[in-house]
C-alpha cells in the first residue's frame, strides 16, 4: 500500500451555530419540475451556463435533499468564489425535495438505473452539454452510473461516500443500532454517521435527525431507501494501463473520491477506489471528519474541489481567502488545452507549501501509474 501523505488544509468557519441551525436556504436560484422518461425531477439552478464550461451537477444522499446536503458547501465563501465561474444544477431525487407531497399508494419508485437515466433528459431541457458531478452516497452511485452510461456528458466526478457494491446497507445499519426494531430515521442516521458522531456531535446529529424526521416525507424517503437498497453492483473494473482502458467497464473521466476518516462509508470508498483507473482517480481521506464532509469541513472540500477542476484544465483566477494575502488577477475562467489521460490526475498548481504537496503527490502517481493515488487530509 502506498504511504499516505498528509496535506495541510486550513479550516476556518464552524459548521453550525445556534443562529443558523437547520438553515438550508438557497440564494439566487431558479427551481423547476422537469418531465423525464421515468418521472418528474425537481431541479434547482444557480447561475447560467457559461460558454463551453461544464455545469456542476449535484445529487444528494438518502434522507437529505439538495439543500440539506449541499447548501453548507455551496454557501461557503471559498466555494462561491469558485462557482461564480460555473452554473450549478442541483437535482432532488423524486419526492425528496422540500414540501414534496407523498406519492400515491402503489407508486413505483424509479430504480437506481432509472434515476441515472433521468439525467440526460434534464440536461437536454436545460441546454447543458457537459457536467462535473458532485454526489454523496446514493447520489454518488447515481452519478457514477450516469457517467458509465453517458461518458461524453461527464467531464469529472467528485464522489463522496460512494459505494459501488450491490449489498444493501439496511441490515448493517440496523445491526449497529438496536436490531430490526430501529426506525427508518435511526437507520438513515446510521448510514450517514459513525457511532462516535452519533454520541459526540450532538448539535449536528440533532439538526439532521430533525430534518430527516420532519422535513422529508417518510413514505417518500422509504421508497428512495428501498430503491438504493436494491441497487446493482456498478460492475466497475480496474483497467490495465495501456491495454484495455477503452474496452473495460470503468469511468472515463477523472474522479475524486472523498470520505471522512470516521465515516461508515470508508471501506466502500476504498473498495471503489481499488476498482478505478489509478491514472484518473484520487482518494481523499479527511482526518477528523465523519459522514458528511461537505457539511462538517466545507472549506477543505472547497479547496480540494478547486484543485480538482484546475487539474482538469479549468483554472479560475480566484484566491481562496485563507491561502495567501497575495493578489491574484481578477480574470474570468481560462480553459486550457488538456487531455483527461494526462492532466486529470493533477490537482493544483499555486504557490503555497501545502498546495505543492498536492502537486508532488500527483506527479509521483503519474510516474507509478499502476498504483492508486491516496491522500489523507489532516487538520
Amino acid at each position: 500500500m502506498n504511504e499516505l501523505q498528509d496535506v495541510q488544509l486550513t479550516e476556518i468557519k464552524p459548521l453550525l451555530t445556534n443562529k443558523n441551525s437547520r438553515n438550508f436556504q438557497d440564494f439566487d436560484c431558479q427551481e423547476r419540475d422537469l418531465e423525464t422518461p421515468h418521472g418528474v425531477l425537481h431541479v434547482t439552478m444557480r447561475g447560467t451556463p457559461k460558454g463551453n464550461c461544464p455545469v456542476i451537477l449535484t445529487y444528494h444522499d438518502i434522507g437529505l435533499n439538495h439543500k440539506s446536503c449541499f447548501n453548507t458547501l455551496f454557501n461557503f465563501e471559498d466555494m462561491q468564489e469558485i462557482t461564480q465561474h460555473f452554473a450549478v444544477v442541483h437535482i432532488d431525487a423524486p419526492g425528496q425535495q422540500e414540501a414534496a407531497p407523498p406519492f400515491p399508494t402503489g407508486y413505483q419508485y424509479p430504480s437506481m438505473e432509472e434515476l441515472a437515466e433521468m439525467l440526460p433528459s434534464v440536461l437536454t431541457q436545460l441546454k447543458v452539454y457537459s457536467v462535473i458531478g458532485i454526489g454523496v452516497g446514493a447520489g454518488a452511485y447515481i452519478l457514477t452510473r450516469f457517467a458509465l452510461n453517458h461518458p461524453s456528458l461527464v467531464e469529472g466526478l467528485v464522489l463522496i461516500n460512494v459505494n459501488p457494491c450491490a449489498e444493501g446497507w439496511i441490515d448493517w445499519a440496523a445491526s449497529k443500532i438496536s436490531g430490526w426494531t430501529s426506525t427508518l430515521v435511526d437507520i438513515v442516521m446510521a448510514h450517514h454517521f459513525s457511532t462516535e458522531e452519533l454520541t459526540e456531535n450532538k448539535e449536528l446529529i440533532q439538526t439532521y435527525r430533525l430534518h430527516i424526521a420532519q422535513d422529508i416525507s417518510q413514505d417518500n424517503l422509504s421508497l428512495f431507501c428501498a430503491s438504493y437498497n436494491a441497487r446493482w453492483d456498478l460492475g466497475i473494473e480496474r483497467p490495465v494501463v495501456g491495454l484495455n482502458e477503452d474496452t473495460i467497464n470503468t469511468l472515463r473521466c477523472p474522479a475524486l473520491l472523498v470520505v471522512g476518516d470516521t465515516s461508515p462509508a470508508v471501506e466502500a470508498v476504498v473498495e471503489c477506489n481499488s476498482r478505478l483507473n489509478p491514472t484518473k482517480s484520487t482518494l481523499l481521506k479527511m482526518a477528523d471528519c465523519g459522514g458528511l464532509p461537505q457539511v462538517v469541513q466545507p472549506g477543505k472540500l472547497a479547496e480540494a474541489f478547486k484543485y480538482f477542476v484546475q487539474g482538469m484544465g479549468y483554472i479560475p483566477y480566484v484566491l481562496l481567502s485563507h491561502l495567501s494575502n497575495e493578489s491574484v488577477p481578477a480574470a474570468g475562467m481560462t480553459r486550457l488545452a488538456h487531455s483527461h489521460t494526462t492532466s486529470s490526475s493533477s490537482i493544483a498548481s499555486i504557490g503555497s507549501d501545502h498546495i505543492r504537496n498536492f502537486n508532488s503527490l500527483s506527479t509521483g502517481a503519474l510516474d507509478n501509474q499502476a498504483q492508486p493515488q491516496t491522500m489523507e487530509v489532516s487538520c
